[in-house]
């Protein structure tokens, strides 16, 4: 069938409803009824002659064929979105909008990006910052620098850097730590990763604890309460080399575990455009250069 064939409401009203799993609330997002959207969709429906939602009572589910088509239609529908605003400003340098887990952004990635904007003007450049959980897709971006182990579904990933854990905490702490089995009397500061302290204890020759500390979402805010002196938190100690440089934290033992790296990750479904391909190649070649 050609593109030309599809009416257009319809196809948006399809990636509204699909990307927020709901009629209603495509509905509020494009300002029309319940009723008009869903009524969109069944246009779509019957002119591909296939059912794109499953209907139940609690939601919708996509199908098979609107798992396929949901990512064309987000994808081009972002592309248009973003090429309109560049023409309404009179901006004609192409958008690239990245999300970086917060840890990556601010102990690694702002210090560097002035030398990205001298090389490559032409490129708008937009930062998202999450704790690691954002979607590509929903989010419309076209990288996500994310921590784990570079497994993620429909996801093509470029490795940057590995980032060993240890732990840190506030100086006062710190005076008071003398071998790794101390930490047994200290809190322990968690994050929703729970295996990461059982893997670093692992590392020391030591069992580990009863794990009994508060738990974040954040290696900022984890670090920000370690600093504070709520207790011992377990990062990437590369990604706070000027906190422990300054003295707030202090890293009281050199042992370190590995539990993932960071990824410079897309949908596979997106295609490359120049503006992603330069970040790619500059980023790569920063990291060599560290």
């Amino acid at each position: 069938m050609e593109v030309s064939q599809l009416p257009l409401n319809a196809l948006r009203a399809f990636e509204a409803s699909a990307r927020l799993g709901s009629f209603t609330r495509a509905g509020l997002e494009l300002r029309v009824t319940q009723t008009a959207i869903s009524h969109q969709v069944r246009i779509l429906e019957a002119t591909l002659g296939m059912s794109l939602f499953e209907r139940l009572p609690r939601g919708l589910a996509l199908t098979d064929e609107g798992h396929l088509l949901l990512p064309a239609l987000t994808d081009a529908f972002h592309r248009m979105s973003a090429t309109l605003s560049q023409l309404e400003e009179g901006n004609f340098r192409e958008i690239l909008t990245v999300g970086v887990v917060g840890t990556f952004a601010i102990g690694w990635l702002l210090s560097r990006l002035k030398g990205f904007k001298e090389q490559h003007p032409y490129v708008d450049f937009r930062l998202k910052t999450n704790n690691n959980r954002a979607d590509i897709l929903v989010d419309g971006l076209d990288f996500f620098i994310r921590f784990g182990d570079g497994a993620w579904h429909g996801t093509e990933v470029t490795h940057l850097m590995d980032v060993p854990l240890s732990p840190v905490c506030a100086p006062a702490i710190g005076a008071r730590l003398r071998n790794p089995a101390d930490l047994a009397d200290e809190e322990l500061l968690r994050s929703y990763r729970r295996d990461e302290w059982s893997l670093w204890f692992r590392a020391a020759n030591i069992d580990p604890p009863s794990l009994r500390g508060w738990m974040f979402d954040s290696s900022l805010a984890v670090v920000e309460a370690a600093a504070q002196g709520a207790g011992v938190a377990l990062v990437p100690v590369a990604m706070f080399a000027r906190e422990i440089a300054g003295g707030r934290i202090v890293q009281p033992f050199d042992i370190t575990a590995f539990a993932g790296s960071y990824w410079l990750t897309r949908l596979k479904s997106r295609p490359e455009t120049a503006s992603m391909r330069a970040f790619r190649q500059w980023i790569l070649a920063e990291i060599d250069a560290t």
